[in-house]
Parts: C-alpha cells; sequence; structure tokens
C-alpha cells in the first residue's frame, strides 16, 4: 500500500498551509486526518467548510454525535471512531451515548434512537429510504430539514471515512486512549 504524506506548515502545498493553520487553531494541532487531506486543498477545504456547516446546524451536541458516530461506526473508520469519541467528550456528551454508539447498542433516549437509526437507514441505503422510515423519524419530532442536514453529516464523513480507509491514517496521541476495532459481522 502506498504510504500517504502526513502534510505540516513546512511541506505542505502553498493553498492548504492557511487550512491546517485553521485546524491547528481549532484543535490545538493538526489532526493526522487534515495533514493528509492537506494534499489536496480542495478536499481539506471542503471538509473544514462541511464539518462547520453541519456543527452550525442546530443539532444538539448529543445529536451531532449521534449522527457522527453512527456514520463513523458503519463505515468502520478506524480513525474518526476514536476521534470523535475524544470530540464527544469534549462537547461534554454523556459516556453512555458514546459508549453505545461506539458498540452498536440502543441508546436509551428514544429520539436520540430514532436519529441513529435513520441515519444508518440513509447510509445503508445509499440515500434510499422507505415512507415507513420517513414517518418514524418524523414522528419522533424531527423534519425535512433535519433528513437534509443528515444527508450534509453524511456528505462529511464521507469524506473523512474514505480518505482513512485508503491513507490508513495514523491515530493521533490525544485519541489513543479511545482506539477502536469493529464488531465482527
Amino acid at each position: 500500500m502506498t504510504t500517504f504524506t502526513l502534510f505540516d506548515d513546512s511541506n505542505a502545498p502553498e493553498a492548504s498551509k492557511s487550512l491546517l493553520a485553521k485546524s491547528k487553531q481549532n484543535f490545538g494541532m493538526i489532526p493526522n486526518l487534515h495533514a493528509v487531506m492537506a494534499a489536496s486543498p480542495q478536499l481539506l477545504e471542503g471538509y473544514q467548510k462541511l464539518h462547520e456547516l453541519f456543527a452550525q446546524s442546530g443539532f444538539s451536541n448529543d445529536e451531532l454525535t449521534v449522527v457522527w458516530q453512527t456514520i463513523n461506526v458503519e463505515h468502520r473508520c478506524h480513525y474518526c471512531v476514536p476521534a470523535h469519541t475524544g470530540i464527544a467528550k469534549q462537547m461534554e456528551v454523556d459516556d453512555g451515548l458514546i459508549d453505545a454508539l461506539r458498540n452498536e447498542e440502543i441508546v436509551g433516549d428514544s429520539k436520540l434512537e430514532a436519529l441513529r437509526q435513520f441515519t444508518l437507514a440513509l447510509v445503508r441505503g445509499r440515500g434510499e429510504v422507505s415512507q415507513d422510515q420517513l414517518e418514524k423519524f418524523y414522528g419522533a419530532g424531527y423534519e425535512q430539514k433535519h433528513v437534509l442536514m443528515i444527508i450534509l453529516g453524511v456528505a462529511q464523513k464521507v469524506m473523512s471515512n474514505y480518505t482513512n480507509h485508503i491513507a490508513q491514517t495514523p491515530l493521533d496521541k490525544p485519541f489513543d486512549k479511545f482506539s477502536w476495532t469493529p464488531q465482527e459481522n
């Protein structure tokens, strides 16, 4: 397998340097995912923008975590599950919710479980969901705008999850303690 370069301030393409500076400002470091993405300034910029837009979607921290982690786990992303575990802890998401998502278990809150189930259906169906799945989602208190925001979250996670699969992005030290292995199917 080809080794992907982890770029930093000194060796990144010129168009990626300001983007890496933004990552460093936001995270206190350049996450390895961003270091890999820097080979394509367009990908890194797109990822950062989608992350920012999804974070501003109006979903609570718990709901953001449900969408992100449901997709990460379904895509079996060795990097994003631990990274979003650390992010969820910084966002003060309950450990029980974090663990349930990592372990593919039903979450205790029925509205969050409806969000998890709909996100799974959307990912597994590659965007095709049944009217019944939509009605269950709406019945939990969500609206059309939430369906569309989940699609935005999926787009963001496809960028990161696929990059990490191909690049075998090494986990950052701060996330080592949250390492994760997918369950056997």
